[in-house]
């Protein structure tokens, strides 16, 4: 396993200093909403601290008729699930300071999930928070597409990655959309 949190520090950094000052926001790549289709459930998440905002993307996803679904997070162990999302239903508090759906909200099987991430490169591999909750995400719906959503000042040359990590199938950026 490599100790990967010199990285994910120095990264968080340059993504605290470019989300303090003003700058585009996410795009919404024609790429994108050639995945979108209606009844697909589109996987968001609520930003924390500098975190990319996915929202443009959660906008085209329900103007194409798209359900959205939010993670639920338990603890550090348990293996997150997607919860139905509904944007006028008030989130409540989860646990690393996530807004998140209430546990009753019904489970979705993601279709397309947009993740957060620390850091990524090129070959559209990820840097995560450590948890390992996308990670078992990934594995336990192979087929979904993984969409990652960042700054671009996240991106580094190389990311050092480990077995169970899978690349991302495209990355959306304020600047630009990164696929194979």
């Amino acid at each position: 396993m490599t100790d990967k949190r010199p990285l994910r520090t120095a990264i968080r950094a340059a993504r605290d200093a470019f989300a303090a000052a003003p700058h585009l926001p996410i795009g919404v790549d024609p790429a994108f909403e050639a995945l979108l289709a209606p009844g697909l459930v589109v996987a968001s998440y609520i930003p924390i601290g500098s975190e990319a905002d996915p929202a443009p993307l959660e906008r085209a996803a329900t103007a194409l008729g798209c359900r959205l679904a939010l993670p639920h997070v338990v603890d550090r162990a348990t293996p997150l699930r997607f919860l139905r999302w509904d944007p006028e239903v008030v989130l409540g508090s989860g646990p690393f300071g996530l807004s998140q759906p209430a546990a009753d909200a019904e489970p979705l099987a993601p279709d397309i999930v947009l993740t957060p991430l620390v850091a990524f490169d090129r070959a559209r591999n990820r840097l995560g928070q450590g948890a390992g909750h996308y990670d078992r995400a990934f594995a336990a719906w192979p087929d979904a597409r993984r969409i990652g959503v960042a700054w671009s000042v996240q991106e580094v040359a190389a990311i050092p990655a480990d077995s169970w990590d899978v690349p991302l199938h495209a990355i959306a950026t304020e600047r630009e959309w990164i696929a194979a």
